[in-house]
């Protein structure tokens, strides 16, 4: 297995590419020693207060509308285990292996922050498992996103006490939680990596399901995902506008400065390197049409539109990547004032930072903004094939014999059918249902939004992937005298490695998958950078 750099867990610079690391390639995590002198800290306060006998909520009273109902000092443990048990009540399909790591490493960033009271012992039992490749299976429906991710959290922290259940890597295998063959007890499974089960103590319980990890988890994988399509949806929509005889007027930067959006300049500038030098367009420069259809003509203002949203997102994770996100929060006296409980030198303060809206409303955005990603993709692809649109240089569905072929006819539809999906995935920010007796009347549905968000990306992905097969299936027509660019060569090159010119009819499934997994793995990415500004997203 290849080595691997660390992920840093310090509270304060994780970044959704780290936790891609940690989700995708198996990146080890570590917690610095001066993050855990916070950690500490905040432990310490805990214990004051517990000690001193004040009241505080999570520490010593009930949960939600239960909040007034306080517990006895001899009881106060068995709360937190109690918690875990009555919040593993979720439902829906087993998260995959990335997402429980992607879960679980987001959750270790957060407590590292240093305000959950937590102790170092259960923050480093969380660092093996992962580390140490125990995924416990946890159901992807239940949270609300406030107050956090309960149920899924609840389901992936019992594995810690030796409850619930996960699957183990072994030296030859990487088990899905969703095997069922592959699942054993959390005891088990701690035993099976010399781990012992830890005894949770005041807040712990609390402190490991109240925040916004399956959200922000989620929303990492899903963010690293939109970016790749979306490169890979401007090299598609370059080599349309190439094989097309198409016009790259459309990247004059003038027209881009007089209405000067950050993403419409950054992608008209990325369309114009990636059709540098081309002969293709060259060729009929001097006798170009007066201007394209819409899906060609405006890629850099729909797609920089798409571009301005994910940046918008990018802020909103890599901020909640690094924040406290449970409650209550754990402050020393002299920081704050006189509205917390506790005691002078150790304050707890009830407030709302487990609500999932600052990631729901973004991540809500951003799938609007690749259903219009995947709407022009598939318009291109339109333009391709059709015989009643497409240029006379090109044969109907881009085959050499159509009727007795129908070449990249059904593929179309393939991303017809996708588009059609991408837009009828609800957005989850818009409604909210009061629960817990009415205490938490107005929630976010944050890991919703995030769940709905990485079902359309992958279908944003089989679009493009679509669009890029087409584009080069009509490359074959073209004067083979006549050179890509600088950039579309690449991407000529990249799929055609994949998948060989259509010639006589044949199925094109594992194609389309082929070429999505080169979009969704980031290698189509990583081969048209060498032309691209490193500044680009």
């Amino acid at each position: 297995m290849v080595e691997r750099e660390p992920v840093v867990c310090d509270g304060s610079s994780l970044r959704p590419e780290d936790v891609v690391a940690v989700a995708r390639d198996d990146a080890p995590v570590t917690v610095p020693e001066e993050t855990r002198a916070d950690i500490r800290d905040a432990r310490e306060r805990v214990e004051e207060i517990v000690d001193s006998g004040a009241t505080a909520y999570g520490l010593n009273t009930g949960f939600g509308e239960l909040v007034d109902e306080r517990i006895s000092p001899d009881k106060i443990d068995q709360l937190q285990t109690n918690l875990l048990r009555s919040h593993a009540s979720g439902a829906g399909r087993v998260l995959t292996r990335p997402e429980v790591r992607a879960l679980l490493v987001t959750r270790i960033n957060a407590l590292a922050v240093g305000y959950s009271g937590i102790r170092e012992l259960v923050v480093d039992r969380l660092v093996e498992m992962l580390n140490r490749g125990v995924h416990p299976v946890v159901r992807s429906r239940g949270s609300l996103g406030a107050s956090g991710d309960l149920a899924p959290l609840a389901h992936a922290s019992l594995v810690l006490i030796g409850e619930g259940e996960a699957v183990v890597d072994t030296d030859d295998r990487r088990p899905q939680p969703s095997e069922a063959d592959a699942r054993m007890s959390g005891q088990e499974a701690l035993e099976s990596v010399d781990l012992e089960a830890v005894t949770l103590t005041a807040k712990e319980g609390l402190a490991l399901i109240n925040g916004t990890q399956l959200t922000v988890g989620l929303a990492s994988l899903f963010l690293i995902d939109a970016e790749r399509a979306l490169s890979a949806a401007d090299a598609a929509g370059s080599l349309s506008i190439e094989v097309s005889m198409g016009t790259d007027a459309i990247t004059e930067p003038a027209i881009h400065e007089a209405r000067p959006h950050a993403g419409q300049l950054e992608t008209a500038r990325d369309v114009a390197l990636l059709l540098e030098d081309s002969e293709i367009i060259l060729s009929h420069r001097d006798c170009d049409r007066i201007q394209d259809a819409y899906s060609m003509r405006c890629i850099p203002q729909v797609h920089g539109a798409v571009r301005d949203a994910l940046v918008h997102l990018r802020e909103a994770v890599e901020t909640e990547l690094n924040s406290a996100t449970d409650n209550p929060l754990l402050f020393s006296g002299d920081r704050i004032g006189d509205r917390a409980t506790g005691t002078p030198n150790a304050r707890v303060i009830s407030g709302g930072n487990f609500h999932g809206e600052p990631l729901a409303l973004r991540l809500d955005y951003a799938l609007s903004a690749l259903t219009e990603l995947a709407a022009i993709s598939e318009r291109r692809v339109d333009r391709l094939i059709n015989p009643n649109v497409q240029e006379s240089h090109l044969p109907p569905f881009l085959t050499p014999d159509s009727g007795l072929n129908s070449g990249y006819m059904i593929a179309q539809y393939t991303a017809t059918a996708m588009l059609n999906e991408l837009r009828s995935i609800g957005r989850a920010s818009i409604d909210s249902t009061p629960v817990s007796g009415n205490q938490e009347d107005h929630v976010s549905m944050s890991a919703q939004s995030a769940l709905n968000a990485r079902r359309g990306v992958s279908n944003l992905i089989t679009v493009v992937a679509i669009e890029l097969l087409c584009a080069c299936q009509a490359a074959e027509f073209v004067d083979d005298d006549l050179g890509h660019g600088r950039g579309t060569d690449l991407v000529y090159d990249a799929v055609r490695e994949l998948v060989p010119p259509l010639e006589d009819d044949r199925p094109l499934h594992d194609e389309i998958d082929a070429v999505g997994t080169l979009v969704r793995s980031g290698l189509l990415d990583e081969r048209i950078r060498s032309v691209l500004p490193d500044s680009a997203a």
